[in-house]
């Protein structure tokens, strides 16, 4: 395993870290194991994977929980823990984005209390609430990391313009945001942004949501309550064209003797700016196989290989 420091911090992370969504995450997933979830953290841990990413709206503090439960097991120097918040759950079911000061340092606590941790090592705003002021959510945010609190911080979910303005004052270390091989729009300002302002880049989705993960097919249907059933990529002729990029993509996959999400996972560390990737899964035996995208180097005439594909795409 690969380790790297994300910039404008003292974090030492895995190459490979592990996204935790579908850990407890009964809200985004149907059928969640949580047995299985528990024993996932553990495999990433025990093999060299440090980075474990959730969110407080991951089962609604579920994923947080069942991680911290894992933690205990391990020394603090051991893992790096990255969690997020700014999205507030009510009663109801229903779900706002939040980012007022005192909503955020709220969730700080809470998010502490469930992972039993002293501090986070890395604090996400989740998403923007199109009301507060960048200057107060990440102004609270940079209290938070003078009162030791949390380590480092962090956005994600917000454009350009947004981005700038919640760097103002140089506070963003990492940005968290969509990009993988079927979609490269953060290509065009996001990651140029993070190279030339030292923020480290860390993709989510990196396989696509799973079809990157080389297992769908032009029958292959989600359950109606699966939250992906949103996103463009899995709906009518998009899903279908996308399929066809995907088997041109595993063609490259089997020339380079590998898989296609480690050749997905080794395509994302191989873009200037991107440090670390956290893959998902609900699996333990997930962890062994995405651990060796962090050995695969990929040539220049390979990495044209694979852009012309996504280009034409």
């Amino acid at each position: 395993m690969k380790y790297t420091t994300l910039k404008n911090t003292e974090l030492k992370v895995s190459e490979i870290g592990l996204g935790t969504n579908a850990v407890g995450g009964h809200n985004l997933f149907q059928n969640v194991n949580e047995a299985d979830g528990v024993d996932l953290v553990r495999e990433a841990l025990n093999n060299g994977v440090n980075l474990i990413d959730t969110a407080d709206i991951y089962g609604l503090g579920r994923s947080e929980e069942l991680v911290g439960e894992v933690l205990k097991e391990f020394k603090r120097d051991d893992f790096v823990i990255a969690t997020k918040g700014a999205q507030h759950w009510f009663e109801d079911g229903s779900v706002k984005s939040d980012n007022r000061p005192e909503y955020l340092r709220e969730a700080v606590e809470k998010s502490l209390q469930r992972l039993q941790l002293d501090y986070v090592d890395l604090y996400y705003l989740h998403f923007p609430d199109n009301e507060t002021p960048f200057a107060e959510s990440i102004g609270e945010l940079a209290r938070l990391k003078e009162e030791g609190k949390i380590r480092a911080i962090g956005i994600s979910n917000v454009s350009i313009e947004q981005l700038k303005e919640a760097n103002a004052h140089g506070d963003i270390s990492v940005l968290q945001s969509p990009f993988n091989m079927l979609d490269v729009s953060a290509q065009a300002e996001l990651l140029p942004y993070c190279v030339e302002n030292n923020i480290s880049f860390i993709p989510y989705g990196p396989l696509a949501f799973g079809l990157l993960g080389g297992g769908f097919t032009k029958d292959s249907k989600l359950n109606s309550q699966d939250w992906r059933n949103s996103l463009p990529l899995f709906q009518g002729e998009q899903f279908h064209q996308t399929l066809k990029v995907v088997d041109k993509l595993k063609e490259i996959a089997t020339q380079k003797e590998t898989s296609l999400p480690n050749l997905a996972l080794a395509w994302l560390l191989a873009q200037e700016g991107v440090d670390a990737v956290i893959p998902g899964g609900k699996r333990k035996e997930r962890i062994l196989e995405n651990i060796h995208a962090s050995e695969i180097i990929l040539s220049k005439e390979e990495l044209n290989s694979i852009n012309d594909i996504l280009s034409n795409n």
